[in-house]
Protein backbone atom coordinates (compact mmCIF):
# COMPACT_ATOMS: atom_id res chain seq x y z
CA UNK A 1 0.00 0.00 0.00
CA UNK A 2 1.34 3.66 -0.54
CA UNK A 3 1.67 5.47 2.40
CA UNK A 4 2.23 9.38 3.15
CA UNK A 5 2.90 10.26 6.76
CA UNK A 6 2.22 13.55 7.63
CA UNK A 7 4.64 14.73 10.86
CA UNK A 8 6.01 18.22 11.61
CA UNK A 9 3.78 21.02 11.11
CA UNK A 10 4.08 24.52 12.67
CA UNK A 11 2.60 23.97 16.15
CA UNK A 12 4.57 23.86 19.43
CA UNK A 13 4.12 20.03 19.19
CA UNK A 14 6.52 19.86 15.63
CA UNK A 15 9.55 17.85 17.91
CA UNK A 16 7.07 15.03 18.92
CA UNK A 17 4.97 15.10 15.93
CA UNK A 18 8.11 14.25 13.71
CA UNK A 19 9.47 11.43 16.33
CA UNK A 20 6.41 10.22 15.89
CA UNK A 21 5.93 10.30 12.17
CA UNK A 22 9.53 8.97 11.77
CA UNK A 23 8.64 5.97 14.53
CA UNK A 24 5.41 5.38 11.75
CA UNK A 25 7.49 5.16 8.95
CA UNK A 26 9.93 3.20 10.14
CA UNK A 27 6.84 0.63 11.36
CA UNK A 28 4.87 0.34 7.91
CA UNK A 29 7.83 0.22 6.09
CA UNK A 30 8.78 -2.87 8.32
CA UNK A 31 5.44 -4.26 7.50
CA UNK A 32 6.13 -3.94 3.27
CA UNK A 33 4.01 -0.76 2.83
CA UNK A 34 5.70 2.42 0.61
CA UNK A 35 6.11 5.03 2.80
CA UNK A 36 6.90 8.91 2.08
CA UNK A 37 7.07 11.39 4.30
CA UNK A 38 5.53 14.98 3.88
CA UNK A 39 5.93 17.79 6.51
CA UNK A 40 3.21 20.40 5.77
CA UNK A 41 5.41 23.49 7.01
CA UNK A 42 7.81 22.65 4.47
CA UNK A 43 7.01 20.39 2.56
CA UNK A 44 8.26 16.66 0.71
CA UNK A 45 10.76 15.13 2.77
CA UNK A 46 13.77 13.44 1.36
CA UNK A 47 15.66 10.36 2.16
CA UNK A 48 18.80 13.03 3.24
CA UNK A 49 16.21 15.46 4.97
CA UNK A 50 15.35 12.48 7.11
CA UNK A 51 18.12 11.43 7.82
CA UNK A 52 18.62 15.11 9.89
CA UNK A 53 15.35 15.22 11.14
CA UNK A 54 16.44 11.66 13.06
CA UNK A 55 19.60 13.24 14.19
CA UNK A 56 17.67 15.94 15.96
CA UNK A 57 15.43 13.94 18.22
CA UNK A 58 13.06 15.65 20.87
CA UNK A 59 14.10 18.16 23.14
CA UNK A 60 13.19 18.81 26.39
CA UNK A 61 11.13 22.03 26.15
CA UNK A 62 8.96 22.74 23.07
CA UNK A 63 10.04 25.24 19.97
CA UNK A 64 9.72 28.94 20.87
CA UNK A 65 7.15 31.05 19.72
CA UNK A 66 9.56 32.68 17.30
CA UNK A 67 10.60 29.62 15.61
CA UNK A 68 6.97 28.70 15.25
CA UNK A 69 6.24 31.89 13.51
CA UNK A 70 9.17 31.45 11.12
CA UNK A 71 7.51 27.78 10.08
CA UNK A 72 4.31 29.52 10.12
CA UNK A 73 5.63 31.79 7.00
CA UNK A 74 6.62 28.99 4.88
CA UNK A 75 3.72 26.45 5.43
CA UNK A 76 2.46 24.25 2.50
CA UNK A 77 -0.66 23.54 4.06
CA UNK A 78 -3.34 25.28 1.35
CA UNK A 79 -1.60 23.17 -1.49
CA UNK A 80 -0.91 20.36 0.38
CA UNK A 81 -3.85 18.38 -1.35
CA UNK A 82 -2.44 18.69 -4.77
CA UNK A 83 0.63 17.64 -3.93
CA UNK A 84 1.24 13.54 -5.71
CA UNK A 85 2.57 12.43 -2.62
CA UNK A 86 -1.13 12.85 -0.91
CA UNK A 87 -3.09 12.58 -4.33
CA UNK A 88 -1.85 9.08 -5.01
CA UNK A 89 -1.64 7.86 -1.51
CA UNK A 90 -3.61 5.36 -0.72
CA UNK A 91 -3.89 6.18 3.02
CA UNK A 92 -2.23 9.58 4.43
CA UNK A 93 -1.30 8.74 8.11
CA UNK A 94 -1.55 11.89 10.30
CA UNK A 95 1.34 12.06 12.79
CA UNK A 96 0.45 15.45 13.42
CA UNK A 97 0.00 17.06 16.91
CA UNK A 98 -1.85 20.45 17.57
CA UNK A 99 -2.74 23.13 15.53
CA UNK A 100 -4.05 22.88 11.85
CA UNK A 101 -3.05 19.59 11.64
CA UNK A 102 -5.08 18.05 14.61
CA UNK A 103 -7.74 21.02 14.77
CA UNK A 104 -10.37 19.79 11.41
CA UNK A 105 -8.51 22.11 8.92
CA UNK A 106 -6.70 19.63 7.40
CA UNK A 107 -9.47 16.68 7.98
CA UNK A 108 -11.13 19.15 5.79
CA UNK A 109 -9.45 19.63 3.38
CA UNK A 110 -8.65 16.10 3.06
CA UNK A 111 -12.24 15.19 3.04
CA UNK A 112 -13.30 17.66 0.19
CA UNK A 113 -9.95 15.53 -2.12
CA UNK A 114 -12.25 12.64 -1.06
CA UNK A 115 -8.35 11.53 0.43
CA UNK A 116 -8.27 8.79 3.26
CA UNK A 117 -6.60 9.77 6.30
CA UNK A 118 -6.37 7.99 9.94
CA UNK A 119 -7.37 9.45 13.15
CA UNK A 120 -10.94 11.39 13.35
CA UNK A 121 -12.70 13.09 10.96
CA UNK A 122 -13.01 17.49 10.97
CA UNK A 123 -15.88 18.07 12.67
CA UNK A 124 -14.39 15.49 15.74
CA UNK A 125 -11.23 16.91 15.47
CA UNK A 126 -12.45 20.39 15.98
CA UNK A 127 -15.00 19.56 18.70
CA UNK A 128 -11.98 17.20 20.73
CA UNK A 129 -9.47 20.51 20.18
CA UNK A 130 -11.81 22.58 21.63
CA UNK A 131 -11.19 22.31 25.36
CA UNK A 132 -14.41 24.20 26.52
CA UNK A 133 -16.80 22.71 23.64
CA UNK A 134 -15.36 19.16 24.42
CA UNK A 135 -16.28 19.20 28.13
CA UNK A 136 -19.58 20.33 27.47
CA UNK A 137 -20.47 17.60 25.45
CA UNK A 138 -18.74 15.05 27.78
CA UNK A 139 -20.79 16.53 30.67
CA UNK A 140 -23.77 15.81 28.34
CA UNK A 141 -22.90 11.96 27.80
CA UNK A 142 -22.38 11.82 31.61
CA UNK A 143 -18.62 11.91 31.18
CA UNK A 144 -17.00 13.43 34.49
CA UNK A 145 -14.94 16.21 34.17
CA UNK A 146 -13.41 19.21 36.71
CA UNK A 147 -15.57 22.15 36.68
CA UNK A 148 -14.22 25.32 34.47
CA UNK A 149 -14.32 29.08 33.61
CA UNK A 150 -12.71 30.29 30.91
CA UNK A 151 -10.43 33.90 31.16
CA UNK A 152 -11.97 36.49 31.72
CA UNK A 153 -12.19 35.68 34.88
CA UNK A 154 -11.85 37.73 37.77
CA UNK A 155 -10.34 36.60 41.05
CA UNK A 156 -13.51 36.66 42.89
CA UNK A 157 -15.11 34.42 40.26
CA UNK A 158 -12.03 31.82 40.26
CA UNK A 159 -12.37 31.83 44.21
CA UNK A 160 -16.22 31.35 43.99
CA UNK A 161 -16.51 28.81 41.55
CA UNK A 162 -13.44 26.86 41.76
CA UNK A 163 -11.15 27.55 44.55
CA UNK A 164 -7.79 27.04 44.50
CA UNK A 165 -5.56 25.46 43.30
CA UNK A 166 -6.91 25.78 39.28
CA UNK A 167 -4.84 24.45 36.53
CA UNK A 168 -4.82 27.89 33.51
CA UNK A 169 -4.47 26.24 30.09
CA UNK A 170 -5.02 27.48 26.66
CA UNK A 171 -8.16 25.76 25.14
CA UNK A 172 -6.60 24.54 21.92
CA UNK A 173 -2.46 23.30 23.05
CA UNK A 174 -1.38 19.88 23.41
CA UNK A 175 1.82 18.50 25.46
CA UNK A 176 0.68 20.87 28.42
CA UNK A 177 2.49 23.81 26.26
CA UNK A 178 1.38 27.26 28.23
CA UNK A 179 -0.02 25.24 31.14
CA UNK A 180 0.20 26.57 34.67
CA UNK A 181 -1.14 24.95 38.11
CA UNK A 182 -2.07 27.86 40.26
CA UNK A 183 -1.54 27.84 43.84
CA UNK A 184 -1.70 31.74 45.25
CA UNK A 185 -4.25 33.74 43.74
CA UNK A 186 -1.07 36.59 42.68
CA UNK A 187 0.11 33.98 40.81
CA UNK A 188 -3.35 33.57 38.48
CA UNK A 189 -3.33 36.64 36.09
CA UNK A 190 0.40 35.63 35.01
CA UNK A 191 -0.80 32.36 34.00
CA UNK A 192 -3.87 33.44 32.19
CA UNK A 193 -1.30 35.76 30.10
CA UNK A 194 1.29 32.97 29.84
CA UNK A 195 -1.41 30.90 28.36
CA UNK A 196 -2.78 33.74 26.22
CA UNK A 197 0.42 33.81 24.37
CA UNK A 198 -0.56 30.16 23.14
CA UNK A 199 -3.94 30.47 22.25
CA UNK A 200 -6.73 33.39 22.31
CA UNK A 201 -8.80 31.20 24.51
CA UNK A 202 -8.06 30.11 28.05
CA UNK A 203 -9.39 27.61 29.96
CA UNK A 204 -8.98 28.09 34.18
CA UNK A 205 -10.12 24.47 35.59
CA UNK A 206 -10.57 23.15 39.02
CA UNK A 207 -7.32 20.92 40.04
CA UNK A 208 -8.38 17.60 40.56
CA UNK A 209 -5.79 15.75 43.26
CA UNK A 210 -5.01 12.36 42.58
CA UNK A 211 -3.67 10.04 39.93
CA UNK A 212 -3.16 10.25 36.58
CA UNK A 213 -4.93 7.62 33.99
CA UNK A 214 -5.27 6.84 30.41
CA UNK A 215 -7.14 5.14 28.55
CA UNK A 216 -6.21 4.75 24.62
CA UNK A 217 -8.78 3.47 21.91
CA UNK A 218 -8.20 1.55 18.48
CA UNK A 219 -11.33 1.87 17.05
CA UNK A 220 -14.00 0.88 19.11
CA UNK A 221 -11.78 -1.34 21.49
CA UNK A 222 -10.65 0.03 24.83
CA UNK A 223 -6.93 -0.75 25.04
CA UNK A 224 -5.77 -1.29 28.80
CA UNK A 225 -5.90 1.52 31.29
CA UNK A 226 -2.44 3.21 32.21
CA UNK A 227 -1.36 4.94 34.93
CA UNK A 228 1.03 7.63 34.52
CA UNK A 229 3.65 8.49 37.50
CA UNK A 230 5.52 11.87 36.75
CA UNK A 231 8.30 13.08 38.55
CA UNK A 232 7.04 16.44 38.35
CA UNK A 233 3.74 17.47 39.92
CA UNK A 234 1.73 17.36 36.30
CA UNK A 235 2.48 15.30 33.19
CA UNK A 236 3.95 18.06 31.44
CA UNK A 237 6.23 18.04 28.43
CA UNK A 238 9.61 17.62 29.94
CA UNK A 239 7.99 14.49 31.35
CA UNK A 240 6.23 13.17 28.34
CA UNK A 241 9.37 13.07 26.39
CA UNK A 242 12.58 13.10 28.65
CA UNK A 243 13.73 9.62 29.37
CA UNK A 244 13.30 8.78 33.08
CA UNK A 245 11.07 11.53 33.58
CA UNK A 246 7.70 9.77 34.42
CA UNK A 247 6.77 5.86 35.27
CA UNK A 248 4.50 4.62 32.90
CA UNK A 249 2.23 1.33 34.42
CA UNK A 250 0.21 -0.65 31.85
CA UNK A 251 -2.52 -2.58 32.86
CA UNK A 252 -2.74 0.66 35.87
CA UNK A 253 -2.84 -0.93 39.46
CA UNK A 254 -6.21 -0.07 40.06
CA UNK A 255 -9.20 -1.81 41.14
CA UNK A 256 -11.07 -3.70 38.28
CA UNK A 257 -14.27 -1.26 39.07
CA UNK A 258 -12.27 1.68 38.67
CA UNK A 259 -10.64 0.30 35.57
CA UNK A 260 -14.06 -0.96 33.87
CA UNK A 261 -15.63 2.59 35.07
CA UNK A 262 -12.68 4.09 33.02
CA UNK A 263 -13.02 2.61 29.58
CA UNK A 264 -16.91 3.29 29.81
CA UNK A 265 -16.25 6.88 30.30
CA UNK A 266 -13.68 6.83 27.55
CA UNK A 267 -15.82 4.86 25.41
CA UNK A 268 -18.62 7.30 25.82
CA UNK A 269 -16.08 10.39 25.73
CA UNK A 270 -15.55 9.12 21.97
CA UNK A 271 -18.40 8.61 21.51
CA UNK A 272 -19.67 12.26 22.22
CA UNK A 273 -17.10 13.68 20.61
CA UNK A 274 -17.85 11.47 17.14
CA UNK A 275 -13.79 10.36 17.55
CA UNK A 276 -12.56 7.54 15.28
CA UNK A 277 -9.24 5.64 14.50
CA UNK A 278 -6.79 5.62 18.12
CA UNK A 279 -7.71 8.03 20.12
CA UNK A 280 -6.52 8.60 23.91
CA UNK A 281 -8.73 9.71 26.88
CA UNK A 282 -7.02 11.25 29.60
CA UNK A 283 -8.44 10.99 33.85
CA UNK A 284 -7.69 12.11 37.13
CA UNK A 285 -9.15 9.59 39.47
CA UNK A 286 -9.58 11.39 43.06
CA UNK A 287 -9.17 9.68 46.23
CA UNK A 288 -12.79 8.52 46.34
CA UNK A 289 -11.90 6.48 43.01
CA UNK A 290 -14.15 9.28 41.08
CA UNK A 291 -12.46 9.46 37.66
CA UNK A 292 -12.29 13.17 35.72
CA UNK A 293 -11.97 13.94 32.21
CA UNK A 294 -9.20 16.07 31.63
CA UNK A 295 -9.30 16.10 27.76
CA UNK A 296 -9.10 13.45 24.93
CA UNK A 297 -6.32 13.23 22.55
CA UNK A 298 -7.60 12.66 18.77
CA UNK A 299 -3.97 12.14 17.50
CA UNK A 300 -1.49 11.21 20.63
CA UNK A 301 2.23 11.02 20.31
CA UNK A 302 3.28 7.78 18.99
CA UNK A 303 7.05 8.10 20.39
CA UNK A 304 9.13 5.41 21.92
CA UNK A 305 7.73 7.10 25.35
CA UNK A 306 4.31 7.52 24.14
CA UNK A 307 1.62 6.26 25.68
CA UNK A 308 -1.23 4.86 24.10
CA UNK A 309 1.82 2.43 21.73
CA UNK A 310 2.44 1.22 25.73
CA UNK A 311 -1.38 0.24 26.29
CA UNK A 312 -1.38 -1.77 23.08
CA UNK A 313 1.92 -3.46 23.65
CA UNK A 314 0.57 -4.30 27.04
CA UNK A 315 -2.22 -6.96 25.29
CA UNK A 316 0.66 -8.69 23.05
CA UNK A 317 0.26 -5.76 19.63
CA UNK A 318 3.42 -4.64 18.28
CA UNK A 319 3.89 -1.16 17.77
CA UNK A 320 4.00 -2.26 13.69
CA UNK A 321 0.85 -4.36 13.78
CA UNK A 322 -0.36 -1.12 15.79
CA UNK A 323 0.33 1.07 13.01
CA UNK A 324 -1.14 -1.53 10.33
CA UNK A 325 -4.66 -1.96 11.87
CA UNK A 326 -5.02 1.92 12.36
CA UNK A 327 -4.17 2.33 8.67
CA UNK A 328 -6.81 -0.72 7.66
CA UNK A 329 -9.00 1.60 10.17
CA UNK A 330 -8.49 3.99 8.10
CA UNK A 331 -8.67 2.11 4.72
CA UNK A 332 -11.72 1.05 5.31
CA UNK A 333 -13.72 4.48 5.66
CA UNK A 334 -16.30 5.08 3.31
CA UNK A 335 -17.35 7.71 1.34
CA UNK A 336 -13.81 8.66 0.18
Amino acid sequence: MKITVLLGGASSERDVSTASGLRIADALRGKGHDVSLVDPAKGAIDREAERALRERGVKTAPPTLEELRSFNGGTILPTLTQMPEVTSADVVFLALHGGQGEDGTLQAMLDMAKIRYTGSGHLASALAMDKELSKILLRAAGVGTPDWLMAPASREEVMAKLGLPVVVKPSKEGSSVGLTVVKKVEDLAPAIDEAFRHDDEVMIEKFIPGRELTVGMLGDEALPVGEIIPKHEIYDYECKYTPGMAQEVFPADIPAAVADDAKRQAKAACRALKLGGCPRVDFRMASDGSLYCLEVNTLPGMTELSLIPQAAAAVGITFPDFCERIVQLAAGKSGT
